[in-house]
């Protein structure tokens, strides 16, 4: 069977999965079947479609495991490669060890023997000193030399193993590898003609996902979003150069659309304690089968492109939106975070202040913005500037067309916020009577912005949870814009530049005679 050619012309990464497009020419005589080779094992077998064009038929399609004793991943396949030479070196190196190890043997032990010799033979008077001497010299320099290769060999060897430490620990670091098998899909034609034909193959992989994450730029009326897609995919196949498009859709394994069962009532019945034998049975029967789902990975945010972005192109279904980039694409398969620039968006905002200064005396710069696009902006991560200032970063939610949200921009040092204690009183209770306590505080706000400013100040008065404790004449200047039945007030103040506003709050709480309060502050 003839293995066609089909490089990865398209892919689609939805939110947890992606479907990868392959393209085939061949011609109509290499049938009746053609065999696509060295697919993900990963690959969704009731996810594969076969479409084709030319003069055949197709009559069936099977997919089929692949068993092969390399790696189907070039990068293991070249890492095993590299593996199996530098472990071939580390064995020669032993070798050449082990053969400068036993010279070094018969080196010294024929030193040691010819010492001896020459001893009685010097005894005997059979020998020349000077002869010895010649000879022991000889021995001495080829003993030395030895002892040099051996010691080089070692430190080779020490050098070689460490490599190959190494090349394990960057294999090691990949990840398991559950199989080296692959997928091949298996298409039966039946031929109509003669010529060239074409065969288009899609398939849904697991370990591939993407998020969205933004960077959003607040200005004095306005604000912009520019919208990025963080792609992750560890199919185990590199994907080239091609047709990238990022979907908001959900393919799942199953489809079913909820129904409701019958919702009962019972009279509770004492239930029967079983016996072990039957307990065991009954644990048995009740439990549950196993199913097995994928779990897109946690993705960092890729950092700023100091360059201008290209964007994508919006194709708007009745349930998802599909974002085609506009020039292809490669990301190869153990990728993280790449980033892909989906929109740049601009929506009106209204910026002004807030400050609680019961909680803490600082006043927060925050924007109302409304989502007046056509893109729903799925939840995810967003980087925050104020102009070209870094504020910090947040996680909004689903961001529907229409929708208005708030951003908070930090803590402006500029506008100064006091809240005083100015009066407080205290009486006993008499005989008859109850006692009295009594608050008043101020709160003023100072603006040192060149601007006119607006601010929402928040405060509260006390409320009462028992009948004996009662909260009386609640005084609020200016006039409060809300007043809430738990106390709460909320004044909206417009403050000129170098001006100062101030808030009044007082009330008087009665608590009967005998009657102890919590919760005054």
């Amino acid at each position: 069977m003839p293995t066609v050619t089909a490089p990865i012309v398209a892919v689609t990464v939805y939110p947890q999965r992606a479907r990868v497009t392959r393209r085939a020419e061949f011609d109509v005589a290499e049938g009746p079947r053609i065999v696509f080779a060295g697919l993900p094992v990963a690959l969704d077998a009731e996810s594969v479609r076969v479409t084709g064009a030319g003069h055949a038929r197709i009559v069936g399609v099977d997919v089929r495991t692949a068993h092969h004793p390399d790696p189907a991943d070039a990068t293991r396949r070249e890492l095993a490669t590299q593996r199996k030479a530098l472990q071939a070196t580390v064995d020669g190196i032993v070798d050449e060890a082990q053969a400068a190890a036993t010279k070094v043997d018969m080196l010294t032990g024929l030193a040691r023997s010819s010492a001896e010799s020459f001893a009685q033979a010097l005894a005997k008077g059979k020998a020349e000193p000077g002869r010895i001497a010649t000879v022991g010299g000889a021995l001495d320099a080829q003993l030395s030399q030895a002892l040099k290769a051996r010691r080089t060999i070692t430190i080779r060897l020490d050098e070689a193993r460490e490599e190959l430490e190494a090349l394990d620990r960057r294999i090691q670091s990949m990840g398991s590898q559950s199989s080296r098998d692959s997928t091949e899909v298996v298409v039966e034609l039946e031929a109509t003609g003669t010529g060239a034909a074409e065969l288009e193959l899609s398939y849904v992989v697991e370990h591939a996902s993407w998020e969205p994450a933004y960077d959003i730029r607040v200005g004095d009326k306005d604000v912009e979003v520019v919208w990025y897609g963080l792609v992750t995919q560890r199919t185990g196949e590199d994907w080239p150069e091609c047709a990238l498009s990022l979907s908001t859709a959900r393919p799942a394994v199953t489809v079913a659309v909820p129904e409701l069962r019958p919702w009962f009532l019972d009279r509770s019945r004492p239930v029967a304690v079983p016996s072990a034998p039957g307990m065991a049975m009954r644990a048995r029967a009740a439990r549950p089968a196993m199913t097995f789902t994928g779990a897109a990975d946690e993705v960092e945010m890729a950092a700023m492109a100091p360059m201008n972005d290209e964007f994508a192109d919006m194709e708007q279904g009745a349930t998802a939106s599909t974002y085609r980039t506009m020039r292809p694409t490669a990301i190869p398969t153990g990728a993280r975070g790449h980033r892909t620039t989906l929109a740049r968006l601009e929506f009106p905002a209204e910026l002004g202040y807030i400050t609680a200064p019961v909680q803490a005396e600082e006043a927060y710069l925050r924007a109302e913005v409304t989502n007046n696009s056509e893109h729903t902006l799925r939840a995810g991560k967003a980087s925050i500037f104020r102009g070209e200032e870094f504020v910090g970063s947040t996680r909004i939610a689903t961001w529907a067309p229409g929708e208005e949200l708030e951003l908070a921009l930090g803590v402006d040092d500029r506008i100064r916020i006091e809240r005083k204690l100015v009066r407080r009183t205290a009486s006993k209770a008499t005989l008859s009577s109850t006692s009295r306590r009594e608050a008043e505080y101020r709160t003023t706000i100072a603006n040192h912005t060149p601007t006119a400013i607006a601010v929402t100040v928040l405060d509260q008065s006390p409320v009462s949870r028992d009948e004996a404790i009662t909260v009386k004449d609640v005084r609020t200047s200016p006039t409060p814009t809300e007043t809430t039945d738990l106390g709460e007030i909320t004044w909206k103040l417009e403050i000129a530049p170098g001006e100062t506003a101030t808030t009044h709050l007082s009330f008087r709480v009665d608590v009967a005679k005998g009657v102890e309060i919590v919760g005054w502050r």
